[in-house]
């Protein structure tokens, strides 16, 4: 019972219950929700939310917020169509511009964020139109379609019956761990988000560690550029609506703070999934968007929710138990 006790206390409780919750409802409301073709479906609807989240967790950790995700993923597939297609440059030499073109994009947002001392809510939610107005800009306002025949084995392919967008997805989420945990720079963003003015003067770098969670978040949503390009092999301006909330969400259905200085990857992976799978479910059962968006809403509030009572939930399972230890020794 002990173990119980630690794990409501334990960051990935909230955004597990959560997860689970939302299995076991979808579950009994539709019986092709635990198909295993929906299941594949759902495992490549998740990774590209779940890799623009790793990004967008960084800088909530630093005590920001990244607005552009699915501006840059307009982008970076517009550019990705334009490199391939129009100006036929080969594809692997394609990926790797749009990926140092996020980059880029994630260093405009953290360079003005920083050290231009601009709000990065602000910074970003100018971005977030000026990344997607490039993208109408460069293709005219017309999507690109059948970049390239070897682009869909990205994201189609599958090792051992696995989707190779799970895959990367699994694979970059087990790097920011490690990155988060055990580098110092890692180490650098929790302390900054809990605390600037004391990481200040433990000799830490805040603009420059700031700078690099914009950056990575600026890679990662290339990444999920990359993904959606290869899923649909198009390029579009009107590709990644949305994404950024759903990022955002993820994160904060995965207990990261606003306030910065706490949050867990892996609460961030369980958040991607349960936005997924509520999205997934909702479809299945043909509700209207309108209701989507309020059924995402209230599960978010619910996650945060759980987060925020976990220690108190677990303080009360607690004295239960000691209640009922104490009860047991006087008889």
């Amino acid at each position: 019972m002990s173990n119980l006790v630690k794990f409501f206390r334990s960051a990935i409780a909230g955004p597990l219950v959560a997860l689970i919750i939302a299995v076991i409802i979808i579950s009994l409301t539709t019986d092709r929700f635990l198909t295993t073709q929906n299941l594949i479906n759902v495992s490549l609807q998740v990774s590209t939310v779940a890799i623009a989240a790793i990004g967008s967790t960084l800088v909530i950790l630093t005590a920001g917020i990244d607005l552009s995700p699915g501006s840059i993923v307009a982008l970076t597939t517009c550019v990705l169509a334009v490199l391939v297609k129009n100006m036929g440059i080969p594809l692997p030499l394609g990926v790797v511009a749009v990926l140092i073109l996020g980059i880029g994009l994630g260093l405009f947002n953290g360079f003005f964020s920083t050290y231009g001392r601009i709000p990065s809510f602000v910074v970003t939610l100018a971005t977030l139109g000026i990344y997607r107005g490039l993208a109408f800009l460069i293709t005219e306002g017309h999507p690109i379609f059948s970049i390239s025949p070897m682009l869909e084995n990205i994201f189609y392919g599958k090792i051992a019956g696995i989707p190779l967008p799970f895959l990367y997805m699994l694979i970059l989420y087990a790097i920011t761990a490690v990155f988060l945990r055990f580098t110092r720079s890692g180490r650098s963003i929790y302390a900054i988000g809990g605390n600037e003015s004391a990481a200040y003067l433990s000799g830490i770098h805040v603009n420059r560690t700031r700078l690099l969670a914009f950056i990575l978040a600026g890679l990662t949503a290339a990444l999920a550029g990359v993904l959606i390009a290869a899923r649909l092999n198009s390029g579009s301006p009107n590709y990644g609506v949305g994404l950024e909330l759903a990022a955002i969400a993820a994160a904060v259905i995965g207990g990261a703070s606003l306030a910065g200085g706490y949050g867990n990857i892996i609460s961030t992976l369980f958040g991607a999934l349960t936005v997924a799978v509520v999205q997934n479910g909702l479809n299945l059962n043909a509700v209207p968007a309108a209701w989507q968006n309020i059924t995402l809403g209230l599960i978010i509030i619910l996650a945060v929710g759980l987060d925020m009572w976990r220690e108190d939930f677990g303080r009360w399972l607690s004295r239960i138990l000691n209640f009922r230890r104490g009860s047991e020794e006087v008889d």
